[in-house]
């Protein structure tokens, strides 16, 4: 049960990543997953784990990665 608290929390982040970048409006629900959880791994590996925290990810950090995330995916997706 706790990798289905996994998938909806990084879902969440990747939604909340995508609406602060504006760019989150096309990418599908398994995108936001995905986006959601290596932001995650990224966004604690940089910065740590502080703030808030549910399902094992601190929630600023992961939030801030998945910017990153989708802000770098959307570069190199958006480019033709």
């Amino acid at each position: 049960m706790s990798w289905l608290w996994t998938l909806i929390i990084g879902a969440v982040i990747g939604a909340v990543a995508g609406a602060i970048t504006k760019k989150g409006g096309s990418m599908g629900w398994i995108a936001n997953i995905i986006a959601g959880l290596v932001g995650a791994a990224l966004g604690q590996a940089l910065l740590g784990s502080w703030g808030p925290s549910l399902a094992g990810m601190a929630l600023i950090p992961s939030i801030i990665g998945a910017v990153i995330v989708v802000v770098v995916v959307s570069f190199f997706i958006g480019r033709k």
